[in-house]
C-alpha cells in the first residue's frame, strides 16, 4: 500500500508542467520503424517517423509493458548485420537532456529468442538488459538517463550479446534546465552534497524502485508544488517507514529525499524528528519544520551513497514527537562518462570503412573505443592520458585491402604494428598524394611495389622495417629471380608430377618386396616334407640305376647257369 500511494505520488511530479525557457525547449521523439509521424494516445503525442537515423530492420511490435507508449513499430537489430548498432541524431543543441530508450518485441518472447543487449549512451555503457526482463510488465521496459550534451550529436548505441535482436520501439530526447541537479541547498543537517555538483562530467541513471520521475525545475532547481501536495506517514504500529530497492552492485548513486511538513497537527521545531537510515548509517535528528523553516515548505536533502550489495534500504526513524513523513524519493546512479576517441581517427575508419565496402558484420557504428566492453571488431585501442582521449592502437589483420589504392587524396597511411601479411598491393602506387607510409612492425613478404619505390627520390617517408619478407629498394634484401605466374605454375605441376611418380616406385617396391617375404615364410613351413619326399626320389632313382646296370652286365656276360 506504502508503494503504491508513493508511486502515484511520483506520478503527479511526472506530470507536472515543465520548466519554463526563453527559448522552447529541444524535444525529439522517434517512433522506431515509422514510415510516417504518428500520435499516441491517450496524450495525443507526436512522434516522428524514423528516417535516416540508423540501419537495422523495421517491423511490427509486440508491446512488452503497459508504461510503454502505444505504438505500434519497432526496429530490431540482426547480429549479422554487427554487434554494434546506433542512432545517430545531429543539431541537437548544447544543454543537459532526458533520454529515454523504449525496448519492444519482434514476438513473443522465450528463452531462446528474448533480446539480451547493452545500451550506451555517448560512448557510456548505462544498462544491460537482464535475463527475464520482458516478462515483468514494469519499467524495467525502457531506461532513462540525464545527459549533458555539448558536440551537437547524441549517439544511442545498441551492443548484441548473442542471444536475440535488439530491439527498440521508440526514443525520446527532451531537454531539460541547464541547472538541474546543479545545487541543492540543505539547511541544519549534515548530509554530503556529493557529486552531483559536478554532474557536467556525468551521466544520471535512473533506478527501477520506486517509480521516480526525473526533475523537472523551474531554474535553479524549484520543484513542482504537486509533489509536496501529499505524503506517507508511518504509523503507531509501524513507527518507521522503510523501503528497499534493488540496484547494481558496487556503484554510486545519487539520493535524493523530498520532504515538506504538511500535517496540520505539527506547529513548531522539535515536534517531528527522525533519523535517516542509509543501509545502516546514521544520518540523525532530522526536523522538517525547522529545516525548511516553515511549514508547506519543501526541503530536498541529498547525498551520494555507495552500495556494495544489490540493495540500497532507506529507513525514517522517527525519534521525538511525531511519526516519519517523506513526500518522495528519487534514486539515480552516478556513471562517470567516458572519453571518446580522437575525431580525426574516427574520421579516418569512417573513410576506410565506405571505401574498402567492409562487411556489415563488422558493426562499425558508434565510437571505436567505447565503451570499453564494446570495442569496434578488428580495432585496437588505447587511452592517451596526455589528450584525454582513446586513440587507435591497432588494426584489422590479414592482407592489406588493394582498394586502399582508391584513396587518392591520402596523405598518410600508418599501419605499423598490426598483423598484416602478404604482399604490399600494387594499388598503392596509385596515392600520388602520400607523405608518409608506415608498415613496419608486420608480417610482409614480397617485392616493394616500383611505384612507391619510386617516391622515396621525392621526399615522401616510407618504413618497411620488421618485415623479414619483403625485398626490392635500398635498405632491404634484393630480391631472387623473378619468376612469371606460367613459370610458378610449371614448377608447381612438375612437383606434383615427379610426387607421383616416386610414390609410384615406391608403391612397387613395397609389393615386391612383400611377394618375396610371403615366399620365403611358406617355404620355410614346407621344408620337412620336402626333405622327405627328396630322399624318397633319390633312392627310387638310384634302384632304378642299379637295375639298369645289372641288366646292362647281365647281356655283356651272356645266359646265366642259373636260368
Amino acid at each position: 500500500m506504502l508503494k503504491a500511494r508513493l508511486i502515484l505520488l511520483l506520478l503527479a511530479f511526472f506530470l507536472a508542467p515543465r520548466p519554463s525557457f526563453s527559448r522552447a525547449p529541444y524535444a525529439l521523439r522517434i517512433s522506431c520503424g515509422a514510415r510516417d509521424d504518428v500520435h499516441s494516445s491517450p496524450t495525443n503525442t507526436f512522434w516522428n517517423k524514423d528516417f535516416a537515423y540508423t540501419g537495422g530492420i523495421p517491423a511490427n511490435a509486440t508491446p512488452s509493458s503497459f508504461i510503454s507508449p502505444s505504438l505500434n513499430t519497432l526496429r530490431y537489430f540482426p547480429l549479422s548485420e554487427g554487434p554494434e548498432n546506433c542512432y545517430g541524431i545531429n543539431r541537437v543543441p548544447h544543454g543537459h537532456y532526458v533520454v529515454r530508450i523504449y525496448f519492444g518485441l519482434v514476438a513473443e518472447p522465450s528463452f531462446d529468442n528474448e533480446p539480451l543487449f547493452d545500451v550506451s549512451i555517448e560512448g557510456t555503457l548505462i544498462y544491460s538488459l537482464p535475463s527475464g526482463w520482458s516478462n515483468h510488465d514494469d519499467e524495467r521496459a525502457f531506461v532513462e538517463a540525464l545527459i549533458f550534451l555539448k558536440d551537437g550529436t547524441a549517439s544511442l548505441c545498441f551492443h548484441s550479446t548473442g542471444h536475440g535482436d535488439p530491439a527498440i520501439l521508440a526514443i525520446e530526447i527532451l531537454q531539460i534546465d541547464n541547472r538541474a541537479y546543479y545545487f541543492v541547498q540543505t539547511v541544519g543537517v549534515e548530509i554530503d552534497s556529493g557529486t552531483p555538483s559536478q554532474h557536467l562530467d556525468k551521466i544520471l541513471i535512473k533506478s527501477y524502485l520506486p517509480k521516480a520521475a526525473l526533475n523537472r525545475p523551474q531554474s535553479p532547481n524549484f520543484y513542482p508544488e504537486a509533489l509536496y501536495q501529499t505524503a506517507l506517514i508511518s504509523t503507531d504500529t509501524q513507527p518507521d517507514l522503510a523501503y528497499t530497492m534493488e540496484v547494481e552492485p558496487n556503484r554510486n548513486y545519487s539520493l535524493w529525499l523530498h520532504f515538506a511538513e504538511i500535517d496540520p497537527s505539527v506547529t513548531g521545531a522539535g515536534q517531528r524528528v527522525f533519523d535517516i537510515l542509509l543501509n545502516g548509517i546514521t544520518f540523525p535528528d532530522v526536523d522538517i519544520f525547522s529545516m525548511a523553516r516553515g511549514v508547506n515548505t519543501a526541503l530536498v536533502l541529498n547525498t551520494t551513497v555507495v552500495v556494495s550489495g544489490r540493495s540500497l534500504t532507506i529507513t525514517l526513524h522517527p525519534t521525538k514527537g511525531n511519526h516519519a513523513l517523506i513526500n518522495a524519493i528519487e534514486l539515480l546512479e552516478l556513471v562517470l562518462a567516458e572519453s571518446k576517441t580522437l575525431p580525426d581517427e574516427i574520421k579516418a575508419l569512417q573513410k576506410l570503412k565506405s571505401t574498402l565496402g567492409l562487411p556489415l558484420r563488422l558493426g562499425w557504428n558508434g565510437d571505436p573505443c567505447v565503451p570499453e566492453q564494446h570495442p569496434w571488431s578488428g580495432i585496437d585501442c588505447q587511452y592517451d592520458r596526455s589528450i584525454r582521449k582513446h586513440v587507435i592502437d591497432g588494426l584489422i589483420s590479414g592482407v592489406i585491402p588493394s582498394s586502399l589504392g582508391t584513396i587518392t587524396s591520402l596523405e598518410i597511411l600508418d599501419l605499423s604494428f598490426n598483423s598484416f601479411n602478404g604482399s604490399i598491393p600494387e594499388s598503392l602506387g596509385q596515392l600520388t598524394s602520400l607523405r608518409i607510409l608506415d608498415l613496419n612492425g608486420n608480417s610482409l613478404s614480397g617485392k616493394v611495389p616500383a611505384a612507391l619505390g619510386g617516391r622515396l627520390l621525392h621526399g615522401a617517408s616510407f618504413n618497411f622495417t620488421d618485415n623479414s619478407g619483403l625485398c626490392g629498394i635500398p635498405g632491404l634484401p634484393q630480391c631472387g629471380p623473378h619468376l612469371s605466374a606460367g613459370a610458378k605454375v610449371g614448377i608447381a605441376l612438375g612437383a606434383c608430377v615427379a610426387f607421383l611418380l616416386i610414390a609410384t616406385c615406391l608403391t612397387c617396391w613395397w609389393k615386391r618386396r612383400q611377394n618375396i617375404l610371403r615366399a620365403q615364410r611358406i617355404a620355410a613351413r614346407d621344408a620337412p616334407y620336402a626333405k622327405a619326399r627328396t630322399q624318397f626320389n633319390r633312392e627310387v632313382q638310384m634302384g632304378r640305376h642299379h637295375s639298369q646296370e645289372h641288366a646292362r652286365t647281365a647281356a655283356e656276360n651272356g645266359p646265366s647257369l642259373l636260368a
